[in-house]
């Protein structure tokens, strides 16, 4: 295990750790998904700079030694070798480093990260979100790393499936890759789920009455699935892969069958400078809601993806 410094993520998963619960599940999930990558692990937390300078009356209390800046970034320290240990108890053998940064939590993650296989960070952080938010660091870095980023919610010791949407786009196609690598190597099972409309539930009513139409629908999503799968089942035999059409919308039909799974994979379809504000109301609904871990990707991204 390394000492704290800038460490050198080309190659490595990173875990941002800011000594909250989330943030150790998440330092855990992330051990073990190195462990499987046979990548190093990258620990880092980021101090938003130096202490402000308080102007001091003769009646005033000084400041004890905790707030000063040597202080906290003495404690910051001491919080990564401890989260670092624990790592490397989680996955033995594992090459555990550690960074401590400067600056703005979400920008410097996402400086670190460039380069690394994945980014992995927790659900929500010290701002006592409940589990169904996200923390501003986490929402932020969703929507503008611009690599695979992984919302840990657990410490990734569940065995579960691995659930993605399928709906033929290029997105969608990123999906399917990220999704059949991972499950292969956590040696889970698949599930590919095409929502046929993106449409309010009474809309879908009619069609859910009308076998023939119903049945003319489930043909062509079937076949939809089956081609965006085609090309990774000789790669991954190994993945045992299963699909549910589903008259739903896009972000119900996937929570839905969400319920037993260790990941969900969505992408990101914000494009350039709207990305910071526009993940997709199905990748939203998704990092709110989900009961397991979510992966995104984003459409633009040459090695791996994710579908919204």
């Amino acid at each position: 295990m390394s000492s704290p410094g800038h460490g050198d993520a080309r190659g490595a998963v990173v875990v941002g750790f800011d000594g909250s619960e989330p943030a150790r599940l998440a330092a855990f999930w992330a051990a073990r998904e190195a462990a499987s990558r046979r990548r190093r692990l990258l620990v880092v937390n980021v101090l938003r700079g130096p202490m402000p300078e308080l102007a001091m009356s003769p009646l005033a209390v000084p400041l004890p030694d905790a707030v000063t800046d040597e202080a906290v970034r003495g404690y910051a320290e001491k919080e990564l070798a401890e989260v670092a240990a624990e790592c490397e108890r989680v996955s033995p053998g594992l090459d555990v480093r550690t960074s401590l940064e400067d600056g703005y939590a979400a920008d410097a993650l996402s400086r670190v990260a460039q380069g690394a296989d994945l980014l992995a960070v927790g659900s929500s952080g010290r701002s006592g979100l409940s589990r169904a938010l996200l923390g501003s660091t986490t929402a932020d870095l969703v929507h503008a790393h611009p690599g695979p980023i992984v919302v840990a919610r657990g410490d990734g010791a569940e065995d579960g499936r691995v659930v993605v949407g399928v709906d033929g786009s290029e997105t969608s196609v990123r999906a399917v890759a990220f999704a059949f690598e991972y499950a292969s190597r956590r040696g889970g099972d698949l599930l590919a789920v095409h929502a046929w409309a993106d449409l309010p539930l009474e809309a879908l009513a009619p069609l859910r009455e009308q076998d023939a139409n119903r049945r003319q629908v489930e043909e062509q999503a079937a076949a939809l699935i089956d081609r965006s799968l085609a090309p990774h089942r000789q790669d991954y035999p190994d993945v045992r892969v299963s699909r549910v059409v589903a008259f739903d919308g896009p972000a119900h039909a996937l929570l839905d069958n969400a319920r037993e799974a260790s990941l969900i994979v969505v992408g990101s379809h914000g494009r350039g400078a709207v990305r910071r504000a526009l993940l997709g109301s199905v990748g939203h609904a998704v990092l709110y809601h989900a009961p397991c871990s979510v992966a995104v990707v984003h459409r633009d991204q040459a090695t791996s993806g994710g579908t919204s």
